[in-house]
């Protein structure tokens, strides 16, 4: 369950890039072929999309008026990527427990994150803040998802 725990952690920094490692690891052959959502995060559409929405989210952080992740709308989006993420590195039988850890991960992860990324900015500014907290959760979510269970 540790696994769901911190792919949450990640979700609540970066809410896409936990499904855009994991469509990787869907379309590698590396996750469980019976994963929970293994073969939407392997299928064509479903890892470009996942991508895609990563890259946006990535990009739109940069933006001056990007609303701030613990807004309703930004932990409501936190908690399910972080749930479905949760559930797709969960046992087969563990499944509603590792959505649930996810989720609750990343809302709690949310709000730590929000106000560490508001310190630094007041020093380092938006963009190069974005820019490294960009590069902890790829390389999170890529230890999280390619480490054995």
């Amino acid at each position: 369950m540790l696994r769901s725990i911190l792919i949450g952690l990640v979700a609540g920094q970066r809410s896409m890039t936990p499904l855009a490692i994991l469509a990787g690891a869907a379309r590698r052959g590396t996750l469980p072929p019976d994963a929970f959502g293994a073969k939407l995060l392997a299928s064509p559409h479903g890892a470009a999309g996942a991508v895609a929405l990563a890259a946006g989210e990535i990009a739109g952080d940069k933006m001056r008026d990007a609303p701030d992740r613990i807004t309703l709308p930004g932990l409501l989006g936190r908690a399910l990527t972080g749930g479905f993420a949760g559930a797709v590195l969960a046992a087969r039988d563990r499944r509603l427990t590792g959505a649930l850890l996810g989720a609750a991960a990343a809302v709690g992860s949310s709000f730590l994150g929000f106000h560490a990324r508001v310190a630094a900015m007041r020093r380092f500014g938006q963009t190069s803040t974005g820019f490294a907290e960009d590069a902890l959760m790829l390389g999170a979510a890529s230890a999280v998802v390619n480490a054995r269970a």
